[in-house]
């Protein structure tokens, strides 16, 4: 239906700023035009429908509600959103797709039934549901989604033999870059990217928000002058073998550290995920070198491959890849992707896809 891809498009309004909640739109529809629509614009602040109510130009009363999804019908950071609908007097709701969220799951389409409602669920509930593939990974495992992105020429280095990097991809990838850094609310790399690239892991785009920056550092190697403490918030992921008097040091400074030992001096990615979504990271966008990458496929915790390949070769045996590790001993055993999207983007070739059908 043409107003519920309506909402979808205006919920996309909310990237970077709701997390972890959904992106939600809503559309008010009555005799057959639109009279008031609006979108969930930050987190803990009011929601899609009660943003469409404030907005409408007439008397909502009888009119029909287009929603991307479930309303809540439960007391959060603001009231339960299938009440003020019933209090507007709307006659009909079309639900995208019904709320994963424990705390809701079915309970807004049922306060809207036993309001007097008619309620249409599944409506473009495919379109709803991919707009949604962060917080449906976050609410249904409380695990973030993890999306992995490398950049790299066309025979897969990431930097020359040198370790020069910069520019491999071109200035419009490297735009949509910062795009996904501001769309994701976590962004992670391994000490030695660290080390080597002394990052500060913002965004920068004007006006937008930068992601919480996560370091895997077993050992708690990294500079306490590093770049990346000039703006917090920051957390280092740490093994059990590290310095706790410098540990307590960066605590006062307040950077958040987290153990999650392996057993082998390394740090447990996938003990680690659910840490992060107790602090609320939803989505967090993996800027790691080939080590780190090989060690997320490994532990089966990226969601996600993005890959910006510039029409370059640059050669060196010894030459970084997106993936190195130990690396997987055949074809057969390689992760592979789908949902494959292949496109020419701003001068370089642009592959991304779901991981091992994630």
């Amino acid at each position: 239906m043409e107003y519920m891809r309506h909402a979808v498009e205006i919920a996309k309004n909310g990237i970077g700023w709701v997390d972890p909640n959904p992106l939600v739109g809503a559309v008010i529809v009555k005799d057959n035009k639109i009279i008031g629509e609006g979108w969930h614009k930050k987190y803990g602040g009011p929601h899609a429908e009660i943003n469409a109510f404030a907005s409408a130009k007439e008397d909502v009363r009888g009119a029909d509600m287009y929603i991307t999804l479930e309303p809540c019908s439960h007391y959060g950071k603001t009231p339960p959103c299938a009440k003020a609908i019933a209090e507007h007097g709307i006659k009909r709701v079309f639900v995208g797709m019904q709320d994963p969220n424990p705390l809701v799951s079915g309970g807004g389409i049922k306060m809207l039934r036993d309001a007097g409602i008619e309620v249409i669920c599944g409506v473009n509930e495919d379109e709803c549901r991919a707009l949604n593939p962060v917080f449906l990974k976050y609410i249904t495992t409380g695990t973030p989604f993890v999306v992995m992105k490398s950049a790299m020429t066309l025979d897969g280095k990431i930097a020359s033999y040198t370790g020069k990097s910069r520019w491999i991809s071109s200035e419009g990838s490297r735009m949509a870059v910062q795009h996904m850094r501001s769309a994701l609310n976590g962004i992670m790399v391994g000490i030695n990217t660290v080390l080597a690239d002394d990052p500060m892991l913002t965004c920068r785009l004007e006006g937008s928000r930068s992601p919480v920056k996560i370091i895997a550092d077993s050992k708690l190697r990294i500079p306490e002058d590093a770049r990346l403490f000039d703006g917090l918030p920051c957390i280092i992921a740490v093994s059990s073998d590290y310095d706790r008097a410098k540990a307590q040091r960066l605590i006062s400074k307040g950077v958040d550290i987290i153990e999650a030992p392996d057993g082998c001096g390394r740090v447990d990615l996938k003990k680690l995920m659910p840490k992060l979504a107790e602090r609320k990271i939803s989505g967090i966008l993996l800027e790691g070198g080939g080590i780190l990458n090989f060690a997320a496929l490994e532990a089966g915790i990226a969601d996600m491959a993005v890959s910006f390949i510039a029409p370059m070769l640059m050669g060196g045996s010894n030459a970084k890849t997106p993936v190195e590790g130990r690396g997987f001993d055949s074809p057969d055993s390689a992760v592979r992707l789908t949902d494959v999207h292949i496109k020419e983007y701003m001068g370089d070739c642009l592959i991304y896809g779901r991981i091992g059908g994630a």
